[in-house]
């Protein structure tokens, strides 16, 4: 396995990536987009040393899986000021990453995936939509309305207010860390509908969600899974939204087992 930084613009700003590559590259490649205030190595995994989509990576490369993780703009080590974060411009620079693994030699972007956690995978359920590009999707505990699950992770008082804030950035507590965000945030949350995004989505489509999520709740799978109306795997089980990470891998890497199979099953073979 070798990891190597991928770097590409988008409207402007450079958007960071790790891309990670199996013995025996060009491979099929799986295109990984993190969730709301996260980055492309968030979350550690107890007992390992390694974050959720670092672990995730390296156990897909010994399957002969590539991969590319990105920082969306304004996140992790990519330029942008997190402020500015949207959905939209989250979902541009996960189509831009796809652009890029089509030109990249290292890989077989005409052979390629998509996964999305959380937020991203209301990103990813929206680029596969509209490009009709990934071979197979999958969604890991995916937010399928916005306004009920960050919504409820901020608070109607906060949401209410960034719907008034202008072009002003409305400071927020969230995860132990204060952030910053625009109107345009909270804007998207209202008009971007992931879950009738998904139902133009014409691939196979993996849903995973985890019994004990507290923070996108299991009627989120439902509402993907009944719009989709393509070939379908669904993965349920007892798990909380970051798939017991903080209890070690057994979860996470029983999970990524399954999600990786279906990508095979379904044209990355």
């Amino acid at each position: 396995m070798i990891e190597t930084l991928l770097h590409f613009p988008v409207l402007g700003q450079r958007v960071t990536g790790t891309l990670c590559l199996p013995q025996g590259a060009p491979a099929p490649v799986v295109l990984m987009v993190h969730g709301f205030t996260g980055s492309r190595d968030e979350m550690a995994v107890t007992g390992t040393g390694e974050g959720v989509f670092s672990r995730s990576a390296r156990r897909m490369a010994q399957q002969g899986l590539a991969s590319l993780r990105i920082d969306c703009r304004g996140s992790g080590t990519s330029e942008g000021d997190f402020a500015d974060t949207t959905y939209e411009g989250q979902i541009a620079d996960a189509l831009a990453a796809l652009q890029v693994l089509s030109h990249e030699p290292r890989v077989q972007g005409g052979r390629a995936a998509l996964l999305g956690w959380s937020q991203g995978g209301l990103v990813a359920a929206c680029v596969a939509a509209r490009s009709q590009w990934p071979l197979a999707t999958a969604l890991w505990a995916a937010v399928a309305d916005p306004v009920e699950s960050i919504g409820g992770l901020l608070g109607a008082d906060v949401i209410a207010a960034g719907l008034k804030t202008g072009g002003q950035a409305l400071q927020i507590r969230v995860h132990e860390k204060t952030i910053a965000l625009k109107q345009s945030y909270f804007d998207g949350m209202v008009t971007v509908k992931p879950a009738e995004e998904i139902s133009r989505y014409s691939g196979p489509l993996f849903v995973a969600h985890g019994l004990a999520d507290t923070a996108v709740l299991p009627h989120a799978a439902d509402r993907f899974l009944a719009a989709h109306k393509g070939k379908q795997q669904v993965w349920i089980t007892d798990m909380d939204h970051s798939f017991n990470a903080t209890m070690g891998p057994q979860m996470l890497d029983g999970l990524l087992d399954a999600t990786a199979a279906f990508f095979k099953q379904n044209g990355l073979a």
